[in-house]
C-alpha cells in the first residue's frame, strides 16, 4: 500500500484502495486478539466486527447520508463509525463536550439524518431543540442479518466531517474524502516503519524477525476520538494493525500509570499537559512504565524541559512528535526518535508526499529558513467545508494549496519551526479554544461593554485563556460561568481582568491584545 507516485500534479499512494472501509475490513483478520479494553469490558476484533455488522442494519441510510456520532470515548463510539463506513454514510463527528444549543446546531448543520449517541448526549440534543431521529448507544443490536456485498466508494467521496473553528468564532466542518483519510492514516503508518527498518538495521536483524517476536502492541486511548488525532493515531491506525485499545474515560495521571502497567500499554500519545501530570506523578509515586515503547505528543510545541523529564522517567521509550490539523487529515510533519531529539526545537519534519512552502502576505513563496504562512498541498488535504463555500475559498486556492493560518519556516533538512499562529486561536491544554467564539458570548452579556480574549503561558497547560472586559455589576465568576454555560465549559477563561477605561487600540482599530498581554500581570479581578 505505500508504493508512491504522480497523479494529477499530487504525490500519493498508488496501490492503496478507494474506500477506507476495505482498510476497514481487512482488520478483521486479527480474528480472537483483544481490540478493545473498557473498565470490565473486553471486546476481541472478531467481537467488534460482529456488533458492527449488526448495526449496519439498524441504520437504514443510503450511500452518502450524514450520521452523526455524539458520544464520549467509548466501544460503542468506535463500533459506530465503523458501522457508518461498512453502510456507505458520512460518519459526522461532533464535539462530545458540547453545550446543547451547540450540539443540536452541528447536528443541524450538516443535515444529519440519524444521530448515535450515548445518552447524556442524547439528552442534551433534545434539551438543544434536536428533534431528529436518534439512536442510542445502550440500544445498538448485538445481533442482525448478514451483510450484502457494497460497492465501493469512489476514493473522492465524502467520508468523514469534523468540526473546526476560526476567526469568526463559527464552526466549520472539514469534508474528508476516503482519499484524504486513508492517506492521511498510510502517511503515518508508513512513518512507522520507517522508524521499524531503523531499528532492524541498528540490531542487525529483519524486519519480519522483529515483528514476529513483538508482543501484540497496546494503545492507552486519551485523546477525544471526535478530533483528527483521536480519530487517527488512537483508533484507526491501531486498528488496522492488530493493536489492543485501553479507553481512559477521564484523564488521571495516576489511574493512567496504574493502567499502563496492568495492561502493559506500549504506545502513549498525549498533550503535554498530561504528560506533565504524569512526570509529576511517577516522581511523587513512583511507577512502572517499562512496558511504553513509545510516547508521542501534539496539539502544541513541546517545551524542552518537558522531554527531558519524560526521558527521565521512561528511557526506554521513543519520544515523537508532529504538526497537522484536521484539514489535512492529521500530521503533514513527523519526527520519531533521534529524528527529533537531534532537532527537538521542531514540529518534525516534512512528510513524503507533502508539498510545503512559506509564503508571505501576497503569497509570494520565501527563501528557506525565513519566517512565514505554512501552505500545504496534497492528497490528504481536504475536501472542502461543509456548505460553507466563502470559508473554503479563503484557506483553500484552486490549485489545491492549503493555508494554515500558522507562522513559521523550514529548514535545509525539511524540518518545520512554528514562530506563531496568525489565527486568534488559543491551545490550552491540547483543546483549540477560538477568542472570537468566547468574544461573542462575552459581548451578549448586557452588562459588558468591551471585551477580549486571548492566551498567556501556563506551564501546566501551555496556555491559559483570560480576558479583558470593560463592564459594570458583573463579577469574575458570573463571566467564566457563563461562558462555561453557553459553551464547552473548557472554552471559560480562566480568569478575567476589568478595565475601567477603554480598551487599547492599534492604528487599523482593532484590539490591541499585545499591550493587554503586556499590563496582565499588574491587574487584578474578581468584580467590576
Amino acid at each position: 500500500p505505500f508504493e508512491i507516485g504522480e497523479r494529477d500534479g499530487i504525490q500519493q499512494f498508488t496501490a492503496a484502495p478507494p474506500d477506507l472501509n476495505m482498510l476497514i475490513d481487512a482488520a478483521r483478520r486479527h480474528g480472537d486478539k483483544t481490540f478493545i479494553v473498557e473498565g470490565e469490558k473486553r471486546l476481541s476484533f472478531e467481537n467488534v466486527f460482529q456488533l458492527r455488522d449488526a448495526l449496519v442494519g439498524a441504520l437504514e441510510i443510503e450511500r452518502g447520508d450524514h450520521v452523526a456520532i455524539c458520544m464520549r470515548n467509548r466501544a460503542e463510539w468506535m463500533i459506530a463509525f465503523l458501522a457508518v463506513q461498512r453502510a456507505g454514510g458520512v460518519a459526522v463527528l461532533v464535539n462530545s463536550r458540547g453545550a446543547p444549543e451547540e450540539l443540536a446546531s452541528a447536528v443541524g448543520d450538516v443535515d444529519a439524518k440519524l444521530v448515535l449517541a450515548d445518552s447524556e448526549r442524547a439528552a442534551l440534543l433534545r434539551e438543544g431543540g434536536y428533534a431528529g431521529r436518534i439512536i442510542e448507544a445502550d440500544d445498538f443490536p448485538s445481533e442482525g442479518p448478514s451483510l450484502s456485498e457494497q460497492t465501493p466508494a469512489n476514493p473522492d467521496d465524502p467520508c468523514v466531517i469534523l468540526f473546526t473553528s476560526g476567526t469568526t468564532g463559527r464552526v466549520k466542518g472539514a469534508v474528508l474524502t476516503h482519499k484524504n483519510l486513508i492517506t492521511g492514516l498510510l502517511s503515518m503508518q508508513l512513518s512507522g516503519f520507517m522508524v521499524l527498518h531503523n531499528m532492524a538495521n541498528q540490531m542487525d536483524v529483519s524486519v519480519e524477525t522483529i515483528l514476529a517476536n513483538m508482543p501484540q502492541q497496546a494503545v492507552l486511548q486519551v485523546y477525544p476520538l471526535f478530533h483528527i488525532s483521536g480519530l487517527g493515531s488512537a483508533f484507526l491506525s491501531p486498528l488496522f494493525s492488530g493493536t489492543k485499545i485501553v479507553i481512559m474515560r477521564r484523564w488521571n495521571a495516576a489511574e493512567a500509570m496504574k493502567t499502563i502497567q496492568d495492561e502493559q500499554i506500549t504506545q502513549f500519545t498525549a498533550v503535554p499537559t498530561m504528560l506533565w501530570d504524569m512526570v509529576s506523578a511517577a516522581k511523587n509515586k513512583g511507577a512502572d512504565l517499562a512496558s511504553l515503547r513509545n510516547i508521542g505528543t501534539g496539539g502544541q510545541a513541546l517545551p524542552v524541559n518537558l522531554l527531558d523529564a519524560v526521558r527521565e522517567i521512561c528511557p526506554q521509550a521513543v519520544m515523537g512528535t508532529g504538526y497537522g490539523m484536521t484539514e489535512t487529515s492529521g500530521s503533514v510533519a513527523m519526527a520519531v526518535g533521534e529524528d527529533f531529539v537531534r532537532n527537538r526545537a521542531s514540529a518534525g519534519r516534512v512528510l513524503n508526499l507533502v508539498d510545503m512552502k512559506i509564503v508571505d502576505s501576497d503569497g509570494q513563496a520565501l527563501p528557506q529558513g525565513e519566517p512565514g504562512e505554512i501552505v500545504v498541498r496534497g492528497a490528504m488535504v481536504m475536501k472542502e467545508y461543509w456548505n460553507n463555500p466563502e470559508a473554503t475559498k479563503e484557506v483553500l486556492g484552486k490549485d489545491g494549496w492549503l493555508n494554515t493560518g500558522d507562522i513559521g519556516y523550514v529548514d535545509s533538512e525539511d524540518y518545520v519551526f512554528i514562530v506563531d499562529r496568525k489565527k486568534d486561536m488559543v491551545i490550552s491544554g491540547g483543546e483549540n479554544i477560538y477568542c472570537a467564539e468566547v468574544e461573542r458570548v462575552m459581548s451578549e452579556m448586557p452588562e459588558v461593554a468591551e471585551c477580549a480574549a486571548f492566551g498567556i503561558a501556563d506551564e501546566r497547560l501551555g496556555e491559559l485563556l483570560v480576558a479583558f472586559v470593560v463592564a459594570k455589576d458583573i463579577s469574575e465568576q458570573a463571566i467564566i460561568d457563563t461562558v462555561g454555560i453557553k459553551l464547552a465549559k473548557y472554552k471559560a477563561p480562566g480568569a478575567v481582568r476589568f478595565s475601567a477605561e477603554p480598551l487599547p487600540r492599534n492604528h487599523v482599530g482593532k484590539v490591541d491584545k499585545a499591550k493587554l498581554r503586556a499590563i496582565w500581570p499588574e491587574m487584578t479581578g474578581e468584580k467590576a
